[in-house]
């Protein structure tokens, strides 16, 4: 079975970082898609995927992108779910980058087309 997601957006806000018990880097972030299709272009409508961000690559992303930026990103789709504090279950579909790239420049930055893979956080 095939799993692959890939995604060319732009963020939605400047990514945070957080570390996990195990001090792990962590951040999420939404990545924002134009629709395409029939009549979909003229109405500008986006699609909104939160996605998931682990370890080095975490962390440059925060470092690298702020809200606007152009990302590339290579990851799968995960599923999951909890009970909020109303004892209601609440399911969440995101997106786990396994790869992502930067395309776009910010004005306070040099970089460009920076690439990370999951690989290279060890």
């Amino acid at each position: 079975m095939i799993n692959q997601v890939t995604l060319v957006g732009r963020l939605t806000e400047d990514p945070e970082v957080r570390f996990t018990s195990e001090e792990k880097a962590v951040t999420n972030v939404i990545v924002a898609l134009n629709r395409f299709g029939r009549g979909s272009r003229l109405d500008n409508e986006a699609d909104f995927i939160p996605c998931v961000i682990w370890g080095k690559q975490a962390e440059n992303t925060v470092e690298y992108c702020r809200k606007g930026t152009l990302v590339g990103i290579n990851g799968e789709l995960q599923t999951r779910n909890y009970v909020n504090r109303e004892d209601k279950k609440v399911y969440v579909t995101e997106v786990l980058v396994d790869k992502i790239r930067f395309l776009s420049k910010n004005k306070e930055q040099e970089v460009d087309n920076i690439e990370m893979n999951e690989e290279e956080d060890s």
